[in-house]
């Protein structure tokens, strides 16, 4: 997937530009986007701020961790079946 250019963080600075009385047209100008990318970030960042995004993104990569770590217990757990089962 392409990394865009402006992290989650910048995002939310510049969506919170609009709620300081700039409009749409000046925001998507000065930063170079279209209009419907800068509402497709306002309907996923919806009222986020940075603290909340970067909590978010802690416990995704956590839950990431949690999955990786449970794959690999469960595939242990199969070879271990399996070598049993052989035996007998």
């Amino acid at each position: 997937m392409k990394k865009g250019r402006f992290s989650e963080a910048q995002i939310v600075v510049i969506l919170h530009q609009q709620t300081s009385g700039q409009t749409v047209v000046q925001i998507v100008r000065e930063h170079g986007l279209s209009e419907a990318t800068f509402y497709a970030w306002k309907s996923k960042y919806a009222g986020a701020s940075v603290a909340e995004l970067t909590q978010l993104k802690h416990l995704e990569e956590e839950n990431r961790k949690l999955k990786q770590l449970f794959a690999d217990l469960s595939l242990e757990n199969q070879a271990i079946k399996e070598e049993i089962l052989r035996k007998k």
